[in-house]
């Protein structure tokens, strides 16, 4: 099958999240991403379970479910980065690569001799990023940084979360690592932008990704609105500080979205609703006014909207072109028939004879599809493979490695 990136190496020196998660992008894409990973222990990730892929026996691997989120498409090759020997093959097969993704303390890597700076004069063309907590310069560039800690600092848990006059307001995370998988996606595109440039100008570049500088880039719509106004924004809950009616609403047997984004929706929301009285009230007939009189009109829509079941209201609101929708947990997503029909759960097979299910990437080229042809791989599984292929390493070669601890 044709690939976008069958062309592209990768050589993959991150762990976690936010570096697999663009490798695994790019491994989608048809890119051959080479994983590097410490003997014996590997990803950090692998071990973050219960739950864990199950083996042929239906008993825990070893491997979690949340490495396997982020890691398929890859080869493993475990190789000891603190020894000399292990140094000298990654940069060996960085010789090899279009593509380094790292996401080591700032200076770590230098020290090893597999920075950008010691790599770039071997591969003029080689493309290198680097992810970081807070970027490779700056008075914060030395400090260890999480995905929580950025959601904070970045500005979003401040508008997410109930209203601090209701109950259970305050501050909230959002239920994913949303800052690491940003910062994946964002990373993601500057390599691609960066190989784009280099098939012109025939050189590689730099890469410094920031998941701070995401995160705050994340909020632009809200942060723009700051920057005008200079009035600070602030949680809505489930509503929406621009448009009424634009939240959750409880229903007969649960809750129903609805998501009211014109007068003309307004107005047949009103006819499906059977209140005629809301519509012609000129205190509604705007969003303007639905925005500033959201405090009166929510909880008279409310009272109506508990008197039918989620699926009688979807149903009635989907009919008149009402945007809306029933709040799923992650069983009712995969029965969704939408779902279903895209194909959005993969199960790929392992060389035990078990499966692993994943989901489908969203990146659709109808040229070039994402490849689904190789699982999550075991801590490893490919050493002798890449060592042979790549560096052109003899058996003896590699036993002589292995019995050394270089590589796994």
């Amino acid at each position: 099958m044709t690939t976008a990136l069958s062309h592209i190496r990768v050589l993959d020196l991150s762990r976690v999240l936010a570096g697999p998660w663009c490798t695994q992008n790019l491994a989608d894409l048809g890119a051959d991403v080479i994983k590097v990973e410490r003997p014996g222990t590997g990803d950090d990730t692998r071990a973050w379970g219960p739950p864990f892929v199950a083996d042929a026996d239906g008993g825990p691997s070893g491997d979690s479910t949340y490495y396997a989120a982020a890691n398929r498409g890859k080869r493993s090759i475990a190789i000891d980065i603190a020894r000399p020997e292990g140094q000298a093959l990654v940069r060996a097969l960085a010789a090899e690569s279009d593509v380094v993704i790292e996401n080591f303390k700032v200076g770590d890597l230098a020290r090893y001799e597999l920075d950008y700076a010691s790599l770039a004069p071997t591969n003029p063309g080689l493309v290198y990023c680097s992810i970081t907590g807070y970027g490779q310069d700056g008075p914060s560039a030395h400090k260890p940084g999480y995905d929580f800690v950025f959601q904070a600092q970045g500005g979003l848990m401040s508008i997410t979360g109930e209203r601090d006059d209701l109950p259970g307001g305050g501050p909230q995370k959002v239920g994913i690592a949303i800052a690491d998988v940003l910062t994946g996606m964002y990373a993601t595109i500057a390599i691609l932008a960066a190989l784009n440039h280099r098939s012109v100008s025939g050189r590689g570049q730099y890469i410094d990704m920031a998941l701070l500088d995401c995160i705050v880039a994340l909020g632009g719509n809200q942060v723009t609105g700051f920057f005008a106004s200079g009035k600070v924004p602030h949680r809505y809950g489930n509503a929406h500080a621009s448009l009424v009616p634009y939240g959750s609403f409880a229903t007969a047997d649960g809750h129903v979205v609805i998501a009211v984004g014109n007068d003309a929706q307004w107005r047949r929301c009103c006819d499906v609703l059977g209140r005629a009285d809301l519509a012609a009230d000129p205190r509604w007939s705007t969003m303007s006014g639905r925005i500033v009189g959201r405090d009166v009109l929510i909880p008279d829509l409310a009272a109506t909207l508990k008197t039918r079941t989620t699926a009688e209201w979807v149903a009635a609101l989907e009919a008149q072109g009402v945007p809306c929708g029933a709040i799923n947990d992650y069983a009712q997503v995969f029965e969704e028939p939408q779902v279903k029909h895209r194909g959005l759960r993969i199960d790929l097979p392992r060389d035990d004879g078990s499966a692993v299910a994943t989901i489908a990437s969203p990146l659709r080229l109808a040229g070039t599809p994402p490849r689904y042809d190789r699982a999550p791989p075991r801590l490893g599984q490919h050493t002798d493979e890449i060592l042979r292929a790549v560096l052109g390493t003899s058996d003896e070669e590699i036993a002589m490695l292995r019995a050394a601890g270089v590589v796994g």
